[in-house]
């Protein structure tokens, strides 16, 4: 790839990261993720760092935490000064260009005016797709504001349009940002409508050991969910043949990312907004020029990170405010230090942040503070712990256990630490109310080893 390459985001919105293969799901459903993945560079631990659809999206858009960007949470537009992406790849002679579901205006569900929509050159989006369309309606804006109705399932009506932006590009290389609002339910029915037939494929047959210890809206709705996952991989596929029918696959980066996962209202009474893996954990791949052959990623690795990664891979200076770091060094196998955790700030529900390593999930919660109205707070107390090599579905909570006070000592000064470099002040955090049960246990007896408190 000797000359700039296009660079391709494929994002998804409410996907688990267990619905792929590479991560053991057995039904099939992403072959051609998992060969993304595997040709590529599998991101095996990808982490958003705020699992809240505008939020997250503001850090994908600017590479700044939602606090220091102040999106912390839906419904607050980017700043009128934010550069994103759009900018910087435009600056470098990219054409950009946006198609799906935005999120990140306050003008309505509907058209984003120009001033909104983050530079991008070219535009046929919504603002907010789930109000605006349904699976088999897809109503869309033009640049000009003009309403949209485009043929299809809504997965493939957006993965035509790409297609077709891609098939009329200019000389310059070019950027595009192909949002989709599934497997994200359908708002207005609380529901996840599959193409037709789809659902049925996978009724039954399979269901995550998390959703199968907890239940919430699994047996409603994960039969739909897999069956938007299936076609949205189709959709991958398709879009990937384009590139190969136009001889762009070997000049063209590509991104699939999601901005957090579902838990089926198992942690709360909806389906994200928590600190645990089925809400934070997010399928990532990066295929073409130093992402291809890249192998598979052992660190944990941010939604953060990956704005900056994909400028550094188009040779494009990274701007000194992005707080997430590029990952090529890992890519190369170069010894560079990185965060032995992946850091999480989550919003609307409660005001909480929290830390996950290879071993731990450690969260912690303001209750003083409306998640609505509060973006960070002075004081926090220790809510969750998690072991995950003994509990790695998150199932038994360990914060308060006697047995674990060293190590919930360890990660609160690496979340402290963790908080305070994403430009948060630095806060009290109380350790959580002794657990009755586990009162003489200590560490030793059951053979936590405080050296391992952030592997």
């Amino acid at each position: 790839m000797g000359k700039q390459p296009n660079v391709i985001v494929f994002f998804t919105d409410q996907q688990r990261w267990d619905t792929t293969g590479v991560h053991g799901n057995p039904l099939d459903l992403t072959p051609n993720f998992d060969n993304l993945a595997r040709a590529g560079t599998d991101v095996h631990y990808g982490f958003t760092c705020q699992p809240v659809c505008g939020p997250a999206r503001s850090c994908l858009q600017t590479g700044l935490y939602a606090t220091a960007s102040g999106c912390y949470r839906n419904s607050i537009p980017l700043p009128p000064e934010s550069r994103t992406l759009a900018h910087c790849f435009g600056d470098a002679g990219y054409d950009s260009a946006y198609i799906g579901k935005w999120h990140l205006a306050d003008s309505g569900p509907g058209p984003v005016p120009p001033e909104q929509r983050g530079g991008y050159d070219y535009w046929l989006a919504s603002n907010v797709l789930e109000f605006t369309s349904d699976a088999y309606d897809t109503v869309i804006y033009d640049g000009a504001g003009e309403e949209q109705k485009l043929p299809g399932y809504r997965v493939d009506a957006l993965t035509d349009a790409a297609i077709r932006y891609i098939d009329q590009r200019q000389a310059n290389p070019f950027f595009l940002f192909l949002s989709f609002l599934e497997p994200h339910h359908q708002n207005h029915r609380d529901d996840y409508p599959a193409p037709v037939g789809y659902a049925e494929r996978y009724r039954g047959r399979w269901i995550p050991p998390d959703l199968a210890a907890l239940g919430g809206s699994s047996h409603q709705h994960l039969s739909g969910y897999l069956g938007v996952v299936k076609r949205l991989d189709e959709a991958l596929g398709r879009l990937t043949d384009a590139l190969i029918s136009l001889n762009l696959l070997e000049d063209t980066i590509i991104l699939f990312t999601s901005d957090h996962g579902c838990h089926f209202k198992t942690r709360n009474d909806e389906y994200k907004r928590s600190p645990h893996d089925a809400s934070i954990r997010v399928p990532t791949a990066l295929y073409g020029g130093p992402f291809t052959g890249g192998g598979r990623l052992s660190q944990m690795v941010s939604l953060i990170d990956l704005p900056p990664t994909l400028l550094d891979a188009a040779g494009i200076e990274v701007p000194a405010q992005m707080q997430g770091r590029s990952i090529l060094p890992l890519v190369r196998g170069e010894s560079a230090a990185w965060p032995g955790e992946a850091f999480v700030q989550y919003s609307e529900s409660q005001v909480g942040r929290a830390i996950r390593s290879r071993r731990w999930m450690y969260a912690v919660t303001a209750p003083d503070k409306d998640g609505w109205k509060d973006a960070d707070s002075d004081a926090y107390f220790e809510a969750e712990l998690y072991d995950l090599l003994a509990d790695p579905y998150q199932l038994r909570n360990l914060a308060g256990y006697e047995s674990h006070r060293e190590v919930c000592d360890v990660l609160r000064s690496r979340l402290i630490k963790r908080m305070v470099a994403a430009g948060e002040d630095e806060p009290i955090i109380e350790p959580a109310p002794t657990h009755e049960f586990s009162r003489g246990i200590r560490a030793d007896q059951i053979r936590v080893d405080i050296r391992d408190a952030w592997d």
